[in-house]
């Protein structure tokens, strides 16, 4: 989720995401650029970011957004874009105390999610949650799990290439890939648009 939002290329990410993605949820910065979702709860740049891109989209793209699920269910897992708790409520999942919360609205042992762009899991019945690395993470049978593995277009955790997460069905493995993207385009494109300084620059630095 989240194709749009904070980035001055809206429909040409949506245009690439048609072509090559067989899943894909609706974010909540989908949802506020077709009217789905109220922005008045934005911090004041997404809200600025959310108005831009309204005017920007195609009419193709916007009734592609609108068509966007808000949960899929896999082969041994589930996907939402931020929390199964109260799916169109957009809650973050940030500790442990939100994700045990979290844990009750789903069936199931993995749940991936998106939303906080910070590579993270959490493990039903754990103190805390553990940061994801660049490591290979094998989730026991017994063990129930929350995953969010990062943001390919705006990581939020100190380090700005892109994160992303292939999973084994089979092997439920997880791995973590970290790469660089032209930063510099994309921010200088952000900032060509009139959109909000801190958009570009945060690109720059992970945050």
């Amino acid at each position: 989720g989240d194709i749009v939002g904070y980035g001055a290329s809206p429909n040409e990410c949506v245009d690439m995401i048609r072509s090559r993605s067989a899943h894909v949820l609706l974010g909540n910065h989908d949802a506020a650029a077709v009217g789905l979702t109220m922005i008045e709860s934005f911090n004041a740049h997404a809200r600025t970011a959310a108005r831009w891109t309204q005017g920007q989209r195609t009419e193709e793209n916007t009734e592609y957004l609108k068509s966007l699920p808000m949960e899929y269910q896999g082969d041994g897992y589930c996907a939402v874009h931020a929390s199964p708790n109260e799916s169109e409520e957009w809650h973050y999942v940030v500790n442990q105390t939100i994700a045990e919360e979290a844990f009750r609205a789903f069936d199931g042992s993995l749940c991936f999610i998106g939303h906080s762009h910070v590579p993270v899991y959490f493990r039903q019945g754990a103190a805390r949650g553990v940061r994801i690395g660049e490591e290979k993470i094998r989730f026991p049978e017994e063990g129930r799990f929350i995953v969010n593995v990062g943001s390919v277009g705006q990581p939020r955790d100190n380090d700005p290439r892109f994160s992303l997460g292939i999973y084994d069905t089979r092997e439920r493995t997880l791995e973590l890939r970290r790469g660089t993207y032209d930063v510099a385009a994309a921010s200088a494109k952000i900032l060509k648009a009139g959109l909000p300084e801190m958009l570009a620059a945060r690109l720059h630095l992970g945050i």
